[in-house]
């Protein structure tokens, strides 16, 4: 079932039937044809689509103008306001990303609003599941929980996204206010959203089962991750741990199979592969079913190369920065270089167009993950050749010499995997890992280390790092011979709780990157400022667009709440949501 597609005929249905007029009488007294009533939605299937309906937002598309601006993955909030990506593109193209990405927004800075309705849609949406459902009298006692757990689990995420991105966010319930007032701005917000956010989850732990009949639904194991990185973001490691430590040991996927690693890395976002057994929880896509730009991965669809020939064709945006690259750069132990990673810089093409020279380097011990994150020249692009440099970068003196990669579809699935009917062949049935098993792995392995349990740590990251060193999955030039000199190895038991976290966090850093965790990680561990500023320093004498940026500490480890909303939040002409930063 198309979880999204659903959602979107439903409200059709009612928008259809709303704008419906005539000048009879008895058309008063007559149902409007198309118009979906109360009873309509009181029925099992009625419930059902409305679900559905909350989980079509998950990927941040249903409230935007243009797809990409709320995205679920949190590509713009999560890793282009980090240390992973440039905005890409050029640096006027999609403004926004620009602002935010050198930490000057403002409470009217576009995408903020588009983010907040999106996140506050996705709430109200479930929390019409949770007022109709007890309308229906035919749904059994265990279908009546499973559906209210699924419902709060999602209204939990929801919650969650928009606490890590803007912090002061108000709480709203299936009883704050009435489906016909949209307007969540009415509810203040000068409460912590997290004790109602950690409830939420708790019931979904409660209630759902371990087994769902759709990849996509949420299930008890997810609900444990899900709740565990709650804890994670506040600090409660101690009630994190046995959630973590119970969801590697017995953790199911939805379908039923155990959690685990899979055996390579570059399956992870194979598309012939999605819903893996690596995969937590996850937004939904799908293509060719007549309506690409709505269930296809359309959030992302700016992300890929520039130019003829390339996968997508366009725009180019979300390009990894410098600082990534060189983060994969390791010792002659295979080890990543905490402290000296960036002193030099990754051999690179930047400056030269395509038809100069250039070899990439095959001396630099470097991290195999590298050449599945990031698209360089002379590398193979997954199927698609090697990468030609400068004629898939749309600018390179601003934005540098990189393509995103990770999440990109390969050439091979062109028609099955991807959707031709609208602007761009880039509309794809890939899948975004909100919560994906490497991620609880390492999030196990940083409440083991504040905990002082050094050797679990290091076992749990040993476990990311030994699946990525599996040499049958290393890039390798057309000839067979290896792409780069890859090197990759285990630590040993980490010394110290302080190295250890050190090493968790880059861990991290190197396995989610352009996954949009980055920018958030870094604040809840308190070091956003240092490093995003240490950053800029030295990218500033590379990246011509991010000259004069600056990250201000107290203010800019969160979005503003959107001006809009403020304005719509007046009664008696004071506004209920009061700023959350000083500009």
């Amino acid at each position: 079932m198309n979880i999204r597609k659903v959602y979107i005929i439903l409200t059709g249905i009612v928008i259809t039937g709303s704008v419906f007029v005539a000048c009879k009488d008895e058309f008063l007294e007559a149902e409007p044809i198309g118009v979906l009533r109360d009873v309509d939605l009181n029925t099992k299937a009625g419930v059902q689509g409305l679900l559905i309906g909350a989980y079509s937002l998950l990927d941040g598309t249903g409230s935007a103008t243009n797809n990409w601006e709320a995205a679920g993955s949190n590509f713009v909030f999560g890793s282009i306001a980090s240390d992973d990506a440039y905005k890409g593109s050029d640096p006027s193209d999609q403004a926004p990303m620009l602002i935010m990405e050198r930490y000057e927004t403002q409470p009217n800075t576009g995408y903020l609003d588009i983010k907040w309705r999106t996140l506050y849609d996705g709430i109200a949406r479930a929390n019409d599941v949770l007022r109709t459902i007890p309308e229906v009298e035919e749904f059994t006692e265990e279908e009546r929980k499973t559906i209210t757990g699924e419902a709060r689990f999602l209204r939990g995420h929801y919650h969650f996204d928009g606490r890590q991105v803007f912090e002061k966010v108000p709480y709203v319930d299936e009883n704050t206010i009435d489906r016909a007032n949209l307007e969540s701005a009415k509810v203040p917000n000068d409460k912590e959203v997290w004790p109602m956010i950690e409830a939420d989850f708790q019931y979904a732990i409660d209630n759902l089962p371990e087994t769902q009949p759709d990849a996509g639904r949420a299930n008890k194991s997810a609900a444990k991750a899900y709740l565990a990185k709650v804890y994670l973001f506040q600090g409660k490691y101690a009630e994190a741990l046995p959630l973590l430590t119970d969801v590697i040991a017995n953790g199911v996927t939805a379908l039923g199979a155990k959690y685990d690693l899979e055996d390579k890395f570059s399956d992870i976002y194979m598309i012939s592969n999605k819903n893996n057994e690596e995969i937590v929880f996850a937004y939904q896509s799908s293509v060719n079913d007549g309506s690409a730009a709505v269930n296809a991965n359309s959030a992302e669809v700016l992300n890929f190369p520039n130019g003829g020939g390339a996968p997508g064709g366009c725009c180019g945006f979300h390009q990894p920065s410098q600082n990534l690259v060189n983060s994969y750069k390791v010792d002659a132990n295979g080890l990543p270089l905490l402290d000296t990673f960036n002193q030099t810089d990754l051999k690179n093409d930047n400056g030269l167009s395509s038809s100069d020279p250039f070899t990439p380097d095959m001396t630099t011990p470097v991290d195999p993950r590298l050449d599945y994150t990031v698209g360089r020249r002379g590398i193979p692009y997954l199927d698609w050749g090697l990468h030609p440099g400068n004629n898939w970068i749309r600018n390179m003196q601003q934005m540098g010499p990189y393509s995103p990669k990770k999440k990109v579809y390969r050439k091979s699935d062109e028609g099955q995997f991807t959707d031709g009917s609208s602007w761009t062949p880039g509309y794809n049935a890939q899948i975004h890992a909100i919560i994906r098993f490497a991620d609880v792995l390492l999030m196990a392995a940083e409440a083991e280390a504040e905990a002082g349990s050094l050797a679990r740590a290091t076992e749990l990251v040993n476990m990311v790092r030994q699946r990525a060193a599996n040499a049958e999955d290393f890039v390798r030039m057309p000839d067979g011979s290896l792409a780069a000199n890859y090197k990759i190895g285990l630590y040993p038991t980490f010394a110290s709780k302080d190295f250890a976290l050190k090493a968790i966090r880059f861990e991290r850093k190197i396995e989610l990157a352009m996954e949009g965790q980055r920018f958030f990680d870094l604040v809840r561990w308190g070091i956003a400022a240092e490093t995003l500023n240490a950053y800029l320093a030295v990218e500033q004498t590379k990246r011509p667009y991010l000259r004069g940026a600056v990250f201000t500490p107290g203010q800019d480890e969160y979005f503003p709440i959107p001006e809009r909303q403020i304005n719509l939040s007046q009664v008696n002409g004071q506004s209920v949501l009061q700023p959350n930063r000083n500009n």
